[in-house]
């Protein structure tokens, strides 16, 4: 029998869904895993209590321009509309609740400043958390979510089913280093006539492919995504951003679960109404139900 996790307060949450003809105690046939699923500002506020490091006030901003608004919403529509297509499926939708502005739950912490550099990603641990206590409490909070996320995936993937590794992203690729002056600097970046200049980033984008030049999609599966999207006006590009990276937790689901595992990036202002980088966003409800429809008919 399956002894399935649950959500863990200031950790993670984590929904079930089940289809009305599914078998009592099922091991979920999907997962979708949102580790930068903090979209909130109370859960900024929250966490940052409970540090006591000198971490600046105005650090919010970052908070709202690095994580993944829309995220949450759109895997409930995708799960929501697997599970509608056959009443036998069952799905569980992870939601980290740590902030990435304190600790990545994607990154393996402990890699080098120069593996996070040539993954193109943000440190696991930013430099303004020097705090020993800081640092044992993310740490141990970092442990716990990677526990739950892995013993899922694992469940599903295992199984025959799939996980979804769900991401979105900014509109813009901004060149900005993590420092002590990384507000100043976003918010000069997302001036107007500075914005713009950035290049623009691809609607949806795949994140299978790492730096030896393997592909980590299944290839049919690869194909439907791409069919579905065209449906409604999105086009797909396959890891035009960033590389499937040994330095993030999704390069290691990948490689342990070949071909059933999908790390996608949806361009943010396809589900914010509107895009708004410094404050918590407002998701569009049919926004995300269109996007999770052809996510979910892909699978």
């Amino acid at each position: 029998m399956f002894d399935p996790p649950s959500s863990l307060p200031g950790v993670c949450t984590l929904r079930w869904l089940h289809g009305a003809e599914s078998a009592p105690g099922a091991k979920p046939g999907l997962v979708i895993e949102v580790p930068h699923g903090a979209t909130q500002t109370h859960q900024y506020t929250t966490l940052r209590a409970r540090l006591c490091g000198d971490i600046a006030a105005e650090l919010v901003d970052f908070f709202h321009v690095n994580t993944d608004a829309g995220a949450p919403e759109l895997a409930d529509c995708v799960a929501a509309a697997w599970v509608a297509a056959d009443p036998t499926r069952c799905a569980a939708v992870l939601v980290s609740e740590i902030p990435r502005t304190f600790i990545d739950c994607n990154r393996l912490i402990d890699a080098s400043p120069e593996s996070f550099r040539e993954g193109k990603v943000t440190p696991g641990v930013p430099p303004w958390i020097a705090d020993p206590a800081d640092l044992a409490l993310l740490t141990g909070l970092h442990r716990a979510y990677v526990g739950v996320a892995t013993s899922l995936i694992d469940q599903a993937c295992n199984g025959g089913g799939t996980a979804i590794l769900l991401h979105t992203y900014a509109p813009r690729s901004v060149d900005v280093q993590v420092d002590a002056d990384i507000v100043a600097n976003l918010h000069h970046a997302y001036l107007p006539d500075v914005e713009r200049t950035w290049p623009l980033r691809p609607e949806i984008d795949v994140i299978g492919r790492s730096l030896d030049g393997v592909q980590h999609v299944d290839p049919a599966r690869l194909e439907r995504l791409v069919a579905a999207f065209a449906a409604i006006n999105l086009p797909v590009a396959t890891g035009e951003t960033y590389p499937l990276h040994p330095s993030t937790w999704a390069f290691h689901h990948a490689t342990r679960h070949p071909g059933r595992t999908l790390c996608i990036e949806v361009r943010r202002d396809l589900l914010a109404d509107p895009f708004t980088p410094f404050a918590q966003m407002v998701i569009s409800p049919d926004r995300a139900a269109l996007l999770g429809r052809a996510l979910a008919s892909a699978l």
